[in-house]
């Protein structure tokens, strides 16, 4: 029975360091953005809508010479996305980081890589309009 005992306090002299452990930790903090940017051109009225989509973009495939409303996030998720905006520099990212598409300025994608680009699209607008809207060259 004594060695039983002896057992218990030694199980109990581990554990409540654990525990104690455990406590001091607390609560997870949120990790530094990703990406963070000051935007204009989100929508205002009382309602908006929010999509989440995710395009996958073959070797050599592109998107359609395009505009949006308001501003896009896009994030990588493999591969490289190259954005070229009309008056502007071409803009890569590579898997992991995260750009921001404004709204009203007229932008094709590419996936120049050799290897299926995937990512991850976040937009914001106001309920039903359209996500991207047709631009001519």
């Amino acid at each position: 029975m004594r060695s039983s005992i002896g057992i218990s306090l030694a199980l109990m002299a581990l554990v409540f360091p654990m525990t104690s452990i455990a406590q001091e930790r607390g609560p997870a903090k949120p990790p530094p953005p990703l990406l963070r940017e000051i935007v204009q051109g989100m929508p205002k009225g009382e309602k908006q809508e929010v999509r989440v989509i995710v395009a996958t973009l073959k070797p050599g495939e592109k998107t359609p010479f395009h505009t949006h409303r308001f501003p896009v996030t896009a994030y990588v998720l493999e591969g490289t996305f190259t954005l070229e905006l009309e008056g502007r520099a071409p803009v890569t990212a590579k898997a992991g980081q995260a750009i921001v598409e404004p709204p009203r300025v007229k932008m094709t994608g590419y996936n120049r890589g050799s290897v299926p680009m995937r990512v991850v699209i976040f937009y914001v607008s106001d309920p039903d309009a359209p996500f991207l809207d047709p631009a001519h060259q």
